[in-house]
């Protein structure tokens, strides 16, 4: 069954134009709870509450305020904010292309595919040319009634598009104190060799969420009667200096059996 799109439009370059559509590229998969009386089980709400006389406030007596100083807030009608919003579009608008390596991690915030609406020979050229050049497209598209920018970049023949988040919201690097001393010969070495004994291939399936995995399996249990045994708790320990680190890393990276696939080879 082909992937439903969540939004249609254009990919707008200048005076060019293609179709796309956007694919949600993550999905959410958070465990949801439900709220329930403890000895009845039935559902039960949550209310607003004068938090000083206990009283129960109806929704249309909520509004919602900014706090400009400490107990001083400005109420803000549902009217007035709706007037604020952005005026809707179909158009995703490519404003420049950058290297893509000069974007940081962190600007990162919510990944898209993007899709052709046809076989569209203009969206799979972009995309192979980005990659090839190693660039990124800096665009601006309203979604949902919010405006976003976000990144285009080429994910093998296709294109992905990712929300980026604002200027205000993303911390600059804290000053890190710098090195006492250059690092001596032995102690590039140990380094060398730790990062050269770790080296693989990123692999995606092995990150998974362990603690929704036990929830599921905890339910799992109580639904057929049964109790699960909690794991065991890691006991931190007081860190070492980076050389006897380095050291006790490297007799157990060296200690650890070579893959199932080498064993059968040999």
């Amino acid at each position: 069954m082909a992937a439903r799109s969540i939004w249609n439009g254009k990919l707008e370059l200048g005076k060019t134009a293609i179709g796309i559509k956007l694919y949600a590229a993550i999905e959410d998969e958070t465990v949801h709870f439900h709220l329930l009386h403890a000895t009845d089980q039935e559902r039960v709400q949550q209310h607003m509450l004068n938090p000083q006389t206990g009283e129960v406030r109806a929704g249309d007596q909520i509004r919602k305020a900014y706090e400009i100083k400490p107990g001083t807030f400005v109420l803000l009608s549902a009217a007035e904010l709706a007037k604020l919003e952005p005026s809707p579009s179909k158009v995703i608008e490519v404003q420049r292309f950058v290297p893509a390596a000069q974007i940081e991690p962190v600007w990162y915030e919510r990944p898209y595919y993007v899709g052709p609406v046809d076989k569209s020979p203009e969206y799979f050229a972009l995309a192979r040319v980005l990659g090839e050049r190693g660039l990124a497209g800096v665009a601006r598209w309203v979604m949902r009634k919010h405006a976003y920018h976000g990144v285009l970049r080429a994910h093998g023949d296709y294109l992905t598009l990712s929300t980026l988040r604002s200027a205000e919201e993303v911390v600059a690097a804290p000053r890190v104190a710098p090195a006492p001393r250059a690092a001596d010969a032995r102690e590039l070495a140990m380094a060398e060799q730790l990062v050269s004994a770790l080296a693989g291939e990123f692999d995606p399936s092995e990150f998974k969420d362990e603690h929704r995995e036990r929830v599921l399996a905890l339910v799992a249990a109580k639904a057929k009667g049964k109790t699960l045994k909690p794991p065991p708790r890691v006991r931190a320990r007081a860190p070492k200096p980076l050389g006897a680190a380095l050291e006790q890393s490297l007799k157990l990276v060296q200690r650890k059996p070579p893959p199932e696939k080498e064993r059968l080879s040999a």
